[in-house]
């Protein structure tokens, strides 16, 4: 009889140990099981040509009465004035399962947005203005599964976002200089709006840099097709700074398998680690102490304002994989995502030193420029 117990409890320890096991290896598929749209994919016409001169488009934009962009929190008060112009693209908010795409309208999803915006955007507030389009992005879930809709679907959110960048291009002065930013899904755009509307062209020598973060960007596959290479010292300019956020133990499996799903800009499915450069460092390899970070930005929600954190986290790049690591964040909002993924806090985690950081590479711009 003890042996029987003994054996059904060792089974039972076993049995445990595989569940956790394939629980490990499977929970990607299964997050994107449910999170996967339920409806058919439905094609959505293009906006209108004027669609982005409407104010009611923009999150943020200069003229705008109210602008989440432009908090500062307590404490903090605003450098030297920058002359460069920013476009931002916010990440994926929508995370409904009855669109392939988000309606402009949907109240949850604009709230996040506005959210995002706050936290993410508002490094660059010290810097000429910041242009940061509603577009309809393609739902979380049509990220996460592999569906031939799934790249209509994100065309869809890149035509919106091609549209808001040809205003952004068309309102700022001529010559200044530009600042393209995006997160996950805005980071992926925002390559192909380097590929597509940046470089080979005259806006190209206009870039100061390109902060994109929350999606892999392959060295190998993407860099090239953008005409830029990585950021690799403070000041650099026509560099891209990109990063990943995670916290120990990392498990980035969820984010290179959305990624997967789609090509790289030469058209490949990418078989490099993503780039990896740290943003308290300027993209230096060097692993950055605490006292690198000059303050984070606890980022808040509809009814409580942010605040700096400081003092804040260092933060190292991962080379066996291509990820951004802290230890111990601060923290500064509920929503981290499987895997340890700090993904909605790319940029409020490093949110004082990458204020600094802009500012560099835009005084640098225009003394590279010879601009008074």
């Amino acid at each position: 009889m003890t042996r029987t117990v003994a054996g059904f409890g060792l089974l039972m320890i076993v049995m445990t140990v595989i569940a956790v096991v394939v629980g490990h290896l499977t929970w990607p598929l299964v997050e994107a099981r449910r999170m996967a749209p339920r409806v058919a994919f439905e094609t959505l016409p293009a906006l209108p040509p004027d669609a982005y001169d409407a104010p009611a488009m923009w999150i943020a934009r200069p003229d705008l009465p109210r602008d989440p962009a432009r908090y500062l929190p307590p404490g903090v008060g605003h450098g030297t004035a920058g002359r460069a112009y920013v476009f931002f693209l916010h990440p994926t908010t929508f995370m409904g399962r009855n669109h392939w795409n988000a309606p402009l309208d949907h109240a949850d999803s604009r709230m996040r947005a506005d959210l995002a915006v706050r936290s993410m955007a508002s490094v660059f507030n010290d810097q000429a203005g910041i242009w940061a389009p509603r577009y309809r992005q393609a739902a979380l879930g049509t990220l996460l599964v592999d569906r031939a809709e799934s790249p209509a679907a994100l065309a869809i959110a890149e035509g919106d976002a091609r549209a808001a960048f040809g205003v952004f291009v068309r309102q700022i002065p001529p010559g200044a200089p530009i600042v393209l930013v995006g997160d996950g899904q805005g980071a992926l755009i925002g390559l192909h709006l380097l590929r597509d509307m940046v470089h080979g062209t005259a806006l190209a020598p206009r870039v100061v840099a390109a902060y994109l973060a929350g999606w892999p960007v392959s060295p190998t596959h993407d860099l090239p097709r953008t005409g830029m290479a990585a950021c690799a010292r403070p000041g650099q300019t026509g560099c891209i700074m990109a990063w990943m956020t995670f916290a120990d133990p990392a498990d980035p499996r969820a984010i290179l398998n959305m990624a997967s799903h789609y090509p790289a800009l030469d058209g490949r499915h990418p078989d490099d680690r993503p780039l990896c450069t740290n943003p308290l460092t300027g993209g230096q390899s060097a692993d950055a102490p605490d006292s690198a970070n000059l303050g984070s930005l606890a980022t808040g929600n509809e009814l409580r304002l942010p605040a700096l954190v400081w003092p804040s986290k260092g933060a190292r790049c991962d080379p066996a994989r291509g990820i951004l690591l802290v230890t111990g964040p601060p923290r500064l909002g509920d929503i981290i995502l499987p895997g340890n993924d700090y993904t909605f806090y790319d940029f409020a985690l490093f949110w004082r030193t990458l204020r600094a950081d802009v500012a560099t590479r835009e005084a640098t711009w225009w003394r590279e420029h010879h601009a008074s």
